[in-house]
């Protein structure tokens, strides 16, 4: 578990690892959410970024016979 310290600003460095793994770039929005007792940081993706992000999942769906 990552530790951070608040600045006298408010501000919190995000570290590295997560920073890579999340593909955090200078300028990414993130959303801020309070739950309960903590703080979630959400990066805003723009859809096109999205696209094809679940690639190879089944798009098949059974249907009853009276609905195809």
């Amino acid at each position: 578990m990552k530790q951070v310290t608040v600045s006298s600003k408010f501000q919190v460095v995000i570290p590295r690892e997560v920073r890579e793994s999340m593909d955090i770039q200078p300028g990414t929005r993130v959303q801020v959410l309070q739950y309960e007792n903590r703080i979630e940081l959400i990066p805003i993706r723009e859809p096109k970024s999205l696209r094809g992000f679940i690639k190879g999942i089944d798009t098949e769906v059974d249907r009853a016979e009276d609905r195809v």
